[in-house]
């Protein structure tokens, strides 16, 4: 399975692509801007998109949903706890001094135990809430990936300190939800570097003793 990571907007989002090369669908999970370059991805590999799936609802991980949507039709699946948070884009783009963009529709509302489907592959829906309520992680099984938003990341943890967050949570969600995963799962933080679930139980502070 084809699959590039677009570090895309101020923030530098990791934006992930997967494609399917018998079928050349695809899924963009958090297109937060940058559809430009999506779209190089997406034309490089002959690509259609069949889904779009948003990790949790901050701006620079839902910022371009609308407008991918609105080019591709391809439906935008997000964890319904964190609609309110979609629904205040304009604040959130306040915060970081930026023009608001299009607030998307949310068309496949997923919650815990879901599977998003590409073609014959599998990307289960792991509800993780503490960075924001809605917040959700994808397994690729068969990948051996998980994406995970930015609930995990190398030698840290998603900031809870924003509307929706909760310290607490957020490591209750880790332990019980991503540390039972093997030790060799790769690791696909919102931002940032890739890791190893092993790597992080090992070396992450924030993860110590749970």
């Amino acid at each position: 399975m084809i699959h590039e990571i677009l570090p895309v907007g101020m923030l530098q989002c990791n934006c992930s692509i997967f494609g399917d090369e018998s079928t050349r669908e695809a899924i963009v999970i958090d297109p937060g801007d940058d559809l430009g370059e999506i779209q190089k991805v997406l034309d490089r590999h002959g690509l259609k998109v069949t889904a779009i799936v948003i990790t949790h609802a901050h701006i620079d991980h839902i910022g371009g949903a609308a407008r991918l949507h609105a080019l591709t039709g391809a439906p935008v699946h997000m964890n319904e706890q964190d609609l309110a948070l979609a629904g205040r884009l304009d604040m959130q783009a306040g915060w970081l001094g930026v023009a608001a963009p299009d607030q998307p529709k949310l068309d496949v509302p997923v919650k815990d135990g879901d599977v998003v489907r590409l073609a014959e592959h599998s990307f289960q829906v792991i509800h993780t809430p503490g960075h924001t309520q809605g917040s959700i992680c994808l397994l690729a099984a068969a990948e051996n990936k998980l994406i995970a938003g930015d609930t995990l990341f190398r030698d840290s943890i998603g900031r809870t300190d924003l509307p929706g967050g909760d310290g607490r949570q957020i490591l209750v969600s880790i332990r019980d939800k991503l540390l039972p995963l093997a030790d060799d799962l790769v690791v696909v933080p919102g931002h940032g570097a890739l890791t190893t679930l092993g790597r992080e139980r090992e070396h992450n502070y924030f993860l110590q003793g749970l």
